[in-house]
């Protein structure tokens, strides 16, 4: 049985959570989605290792055993952070495996640092914004027209409530879950655009997805595919968000093939 216990490690000042599994092979980093945390990479990691592979999984600042960010973090600070994660560990390059928020850091990294990366797989990737409705756009530009009005004339304290109302009542369940800095970071994280940096990615790219998946739907997969330069897309039939743990075997089995590749 491998061992699987999470061992603390400090980056940039920062307490991170991480484990690695494999002896030796090329080095595979496992990097999972918003709030969620390194163990539910695990069971990748556990298939990968045996196939001959060194698997590192990081619990990402705010999230599991790692301590959050000092202040509200962008995408990019979390790349950041993942390279200086990937030089504490000497690891000039190495595959990426990046599950929904995971996918986002990923996006950046392929784009601005594709000399630290040899090929990624992206899961049910996040980075494609989803227009929002005409009433949704309404109902927004109202929010911010009454929460400018109210801190221009010094009401701070309606503005903080107005906020907290807005909030409660439109918020996304990751949003309500999170709360001061992880709060701040979830709203830096979602509205930014990644398209762009899709179209820049340079390593090979294999993406997976659930055709079930709510929360990054097929036809974010289906842009990415055609945006990413050089990518390929596998559909998991009947799987949802995260279709690697419905086609774990599966799953593991293209990954490896993929990798393998030259």
């Amino acid at each position: 049985m491998m061992l699987t216990e999470a061992t603390a490690i400090e980056i940039d000042g920062l307490r991170l959570a991480h484990t690695v599994l494999g002896v030796d092979g090329p080095p595979v980093l496992l990097l999972h989605g918003w709030g969620a945390d390194l163990k539910l990479m695990l069971p990748l990691a556990q298939r990968l290792a045996p196939l001959g592979y060194r698997v590192f999984v990081p619990d990402l600042p705010g999230f599991g055993q790692s301590e959050p960010p000092p202040r509200g973090w962008s995408v990019h600070d979390y790349a950041n952070i993942v390279l200086a994660y990937l030089d504490h560990l000497a690891l000039d390059r190495a595959h990426l495996v990046g599950h929904s928020f995971g996918g986002r850091i990923g996006l950046i990294l392929g784009a601005e640092h594709p000399q630290r990366l040899l090929k990624m797989a992206l899961i049910d990737s996040a980075g494609v914004r989803t227009p929002p409705s005409l009433p949704d756009q309404f109902r927004l530009k109202a929010y911010r027209l009454a929460l400018n009005a109210l801190k221009a004339i010094g009401l701070r304290s309606q503005a903080e409530r107005l906020r907290g109302w807005y909030g409660s009542r439109y918020g996304s369940s990751d949003y309500k879950a999170a709360s001061g800095i992880m709060r701040e970071t979830f709203v830096k994280v979602v509205n930014e655009d990644l398209l762009p940096y899709a179209a820049r990615v340079q390593p090979p790219t294999l993406l997976f997805w659930g055709d079930q998946d709510e929360d990054t739907p097929l036809w974010q997969g289906q842009l990415l595919e055609k945006t990413i330069p050089d990518a390929g897309l596998v559909v998991w039939e009947g799987a949802g968000h995260y279709s690697y743990l419905d086609r774990l075997a599966d799953t593991a089995r293209v990954i490896d093939h993929f990798f393998k590749q030259p």
